[in-house]
């Protein structure tokens, strides 16, 4: 069995163990920001980007919760400027699939940890480039040439303050981006969401 196919089986189990057990079902929309890289590319910096979508959760008691969402992702990288180009920012968009376990550490407070999917739905490449002393902006888009299939691993916190919840995560790459190049996803996020019982 591929890995998606184990992937996709744990989500329908999930949320079939979700759906039983409606009185303890949550839903919570969220939106916010990411600080995104690309390891192991040259002159890469760090690029802010949007993140917005839902998760829905099931409460199974006291300290254990479990999320499942659907995130759509801005993230990629910018480069440094140099003579040949400036203002250069690849920004590769994801329909990521957040599988989290939470363990509330203290009233409010959770630490979470679990597994991430995530889908390419486009990228865009965009900046100045140098043509005989000219600047001449480009603006590209495409993901041929990218991996469509993209798996990471969140870590983090949040914290509820009545029914917002602010929630900060890393989200470490374990698959490459590209077929014949080793950098993958690095993925720093902010949000903050609003839960709605179900």
């Amino acid at each position: 069995m591929t890995m998606k196919k184990i992937l996709m089986t744990m989500v329908v189990a999930l949320m079939t163990t979700v759906c039983a057990n409606a009185q303890q079902m949550f839903v919570k929309p969220m939106v916010g920001g990411t600080l995104s890289n690309v390891t192991k590319a040259d002159n890469s910096k760090m690029k802010l980007g949007l993140v917005g979508g839902a998760e829905f959760g099931y409460k199974m008691s006291d300290p254990f919760a479990i999320t499942a969402g659907l995130l759509v992702s801005m993230q990629g990288n910018a480069f440094k400027d140099n003579n040949y180009m400036k203002d250069e920012k690849n920004t590769l968009t994801y329909l990521n699939v957040p599988i989290l376990a939470n363990y509330y550490v203290a009233p409010g407070l959770a630490i979470k940890a679990g597994v991430q999917p995530g889908f390419l739905l486009s990228r865009k490449w965009k900046g100045e480039e140098n043509i005989d002393g000219k600047w001449v902006k480009f603006d590209e888009s495409g993901t041929d040439g990218l991996k469509k299939f993209d798996l990471s691993i969140p870590i983090g916190l949040s914290y509820e303050i009545s029914d917002f919840v602010i929630d900060a995560r890393y989200n470490l790459g374990l698959t490459k981006i590209v077929e014949h190049y080793d950098g993958k996803n690095s993925v720093i996020m902010l949000t903050l969401g609003y839960k709605i019982p179900l």
